[in-house]
């Protein structure tokens, strides 16, 4: 019993944990986020990286892969024209080591 609870209470956080698989969608209604890509990292709730691999997109850190069909998505995206049509402001950064949320208050959107 005791190893039953032990194996249980490890495995909840993989059940919570969210892999990052994104999907751009063409129409608002398609998406589950609205998206603005902002200018600076001072004004995004999300700092993304783009990773070239979908083994390395395992949680909600802000290490995104792109797949190429919706239905393989965890997350369906629309990218709006304004940062207040969004839901989510993110910021695209060139290293791995620099994705993460500036904002916990946000984070509940990619789960």
């Amino acid at each position: 019993m005791k190893y039953f609870l032990l194996v249980l209470l490890l495995g909840l956080p993989s059940l919570w944990a969210s892999a990052q698989k994104v999907f751009a969608v063409d129409y608002a209604s398609q998406a589950n986020i609205k998206v603005f890509a902002v200018d600076y990292e001072s004004q995004a709730d999300l700092k993304v990286f783009k990773v070239p691999y979908e083994s390395q997109a395992k949680g909600n850190a802000g290490r995104w892969f792109w797949v190429s069909y919706a239905s393989q998505a965890d997350q369906k995206i629309f990218f709006v024209d304004y940062a207040s049509q969004a839901d989510l402001k993110i910021f695209f950064v060139k290293y791995e080591s620099q994705a993460g949320w500036r904002s916990a208050a946000k984070k509940h959107l990619l789960y």
